[in-house]
């Protein structure tokens, strides 16, 4: 008879007494001090943040969705973002000018904000509140996943690395959908982990986080394959038990469970592989089915009469591709929205990386992106977590839900077509730091548990450091954000969030002076107060004054633009996204 170890777990502990309710305190108060700073830091950057370029869209079809219950516009995303963004717009009753015919979504978003009489920074702040609040939650999460697998404490340094992740509090303080839709993944891959013990409650709920992400954004769907072969394999171990399983307690057994295989019922005969794959199969199934009743419910409550033309402009999609956005039991609406994003993958794009212009995409693009903006003691920790996951037998079982997804997800951004920026990989920050949490469960060598705690000190002091310019930060080896437009641009660092920081900035400091705006970004300089002149449609000879130039144009400027930055001199830079240079008088 071999002897097993046992390993204690807040799931398997008896009863709380006084004295451990008393020791939960800090825990709690811990938690809450956490999501407090993360609160704090994300309500400061969308207050003074200004539109970046993809959320006035977002914004402006939210509106749409809610006063024309149209389904016209961004139909490339499915609504359910939207939907929660327009939750926060509801509360300020935006007016809307009348669109013209041939209005684009960009265009909608301009007049919204710019056009209809409404205050764009009251606008904006009531779109990405539903954001925040989503961000938070989804830290909850991280909370409740890394502390089943590892106990308390692993769930606060989790929730520690969460919380001061850079990239979650920069995408997680817009009205965008790049956080929600890996909040709703993890969400999802959390409750198929807890379905192991009750399959009844968990299955379906994890359809409907499934379902969710799905609804969002349809980046989530390369996912849908990963979580319906774990919903199967959360049923097994229920199988194994035996019937009364789904009635057992609600929080699961530890992931370090011991090597040694599950012992048999004893009450009841292990079902045969027939009846196992049956189970699999329908546990599958259940949540399939839930996800797609969520999509299905999200445009449904856009528009219950599910009116939709195909656009003109939706390019035919042939192969297995086509087959799949054919076939899929979506409403058309959405079949049309694969069809748009397929043919977004078929489209060559410029990049930049490392001070290198190209066009098309790298595969290595996203890993480099991300060694640039990720703290790091972020990456020590995700790399090490990940790492103990792999290798340690009893911690295999756990390493799906947590690693699987992380990768399946990475490997498929990193194929896309767009090196646009590490939202585009944003779901890493929730999954790996769940990885990180089960390093504090070592107990040789003894020292890596008070190694983790430093890193997470040298982490949470990398993302103080750059408060409350988050969106263009990089970690102390690239230089910090001063200098993260050298080596990345677009979302990485100048994405056209600080126009009203140049107006401030302006105004302040170089009052009465001539202006020559080079701007990447979807808001209206003069809706600031910004009085400029385009240093492109006039001789050189002219620009006199100040040229201010967006980063990301400096990173592909042009040869007139080229020309025009090499004969001025840098005197100021608003919110590490924007270059001030003086013209030669």
């Amino acid at each position: 008879m071999t002897q097993q170890t046992t390993v204690e777990h807040p799931a398997d502990a008896p009863p709380a007494t006084g004295g451990a309710r008393r020791r939960r305190w800090p825990f709690v108060l811990a938690a809450v001090a956490l999501l407090a700073q993360m609160a704090i830091a994300m309500l400061t950057t969308a207050v003074q943040q200004t539109p970046t370029i993809d959320e006035p869209v977002y914004v402006g079809t939210a509106v749409v969705y809610q006063q024309q219950h149209s389904l016209r516009y961004n139909p490339e995303h499915p609504p359910l973002g939207k939907l929660l963004i327009g939750a926060g717009l509801a509360f300020v009753h935006p007016r809307l000018a009348a669109p013209a015919p041939r209005d684009t979504q960009e265009d909608l978003g301009r007049t919204l904000l710019y056009a209809s009489g409404n205050d764009p920074y009251r606008l904006m702040l009531a779109g990405r509140l539903p954001v925040i609040v989503l961000t938070l939650l989804f830290g909850l999460v991280v909370l409740a996943f890394a502390t089943d697998l590892s106990g308390r404490w692993g769930g606060l340094l989790a929730l520690a690395l969460y919380a001061f992740s850079p990239d979650v509090i920069a995408h997680g303080s817009l009205a965008t959908l790049d956080v929600p839709v890996a909040g709703f993944l993890l969400t999802a891959a959390w409750l198929l982990w807890r379905a192991r013990r009750r399959p009844r409650l968990h299955l379906p709920l994890a359809g409907l986080a499934l379902g969710a992400a799905v609804a969002t954004k349809m980046s989530a769907l390369v996912a849908v394959p990963v979580m319906l072969a774990l919903a199967a394999l959360s049923v097994w171990p229920a199988l194994r038990r035996g019937p009364d399983a789904a009635a057992g307690p609600a929080a699961d057994p530890p992931a370090a469970d011991p090597p040694a295989a599950d012992p048999p019922a004893t009450d009841s005969p292990a079902p045969d592989l027939r009846r196992r794959v049956l189970h699999a199969a329908a546990a599958a199934a259940v949540v399939a089915v839930c996800a797609l009743a969520v999509v299905w419910a999200s445009y449904l409550a856009v528009d219950p009469r599910l009116r939709w033309v195909t656009p003109p402009d939706v390019p035919p999609i042939g192969g297995l591709r086509g087959l799949v956005a054919d076939w899929l039991p979506v409403p058309p609406a959405y079949r049309d929205g694969m069809r748009i994003q397929f043919g977004f993958e078929d489209d060559t794009y410029r990049g930049f990386l490392f001070g290198r212009q190209y066009r098309g995409a790298l595969w290595y693009y996203l890993p480099a992106a991300l060694l640039v903006k990720t703290p790091l003691g972020m990456l020590a920790l995700w790399a090490a977590g990940s790492l103990r996951m792999v290798v340690t037998r009893r911690l295999w079982r756990a390493a799906a839900y947590v690693v699987l997804p992380a990768t399946v997800l990475l490997l498929a951004a990193m194929s896309g077509a767009r090196d646009f920026g590490t939202r585009y990989a944003v779901f890493l920050p929730l999954f790996l730091a769940v990885a990180a949490g089960t390093l504090v469960t070592l107990r040789r060598p003894r020292w890596v548990p008070a190694v983790a705690a430093a890193l997470v000190v040298f982490v949470a002091a990398s993302s103080l450091r750059t408060f409350p310019y988050y969106l263009p930060y990089s970690n102390e080896a690239f230089g910090g954000p001063d200098k993260t437009y050298l080596r990345l641009h677009d979302s990485n660092v100048d994405w056209g969030q600080d126009l009203g920081r140049l107006a401030d900035r302006l105004r302040e400091r170089y009052p009465g002076e001539p202006v020559w705006l080079v701007y990447k970004g979807s808001g209206v300089p003069a809706a600031y107060g910004i009085t400029a002149g385009n240093p492109l449609s006039v001789p050189p000879a002219q620009v006199r004054g100040l040229l201010v130039v967006s980063d990301s144009r400096i990173d592909r400027p042009g040869r007139a633009l080229q020309a025009l930055i090499d004969s001025s001199r840098p005197v100021d830079e608003v919110g590490h996204s924007i270059t001030i240079f003086r013209r030669p008088a």
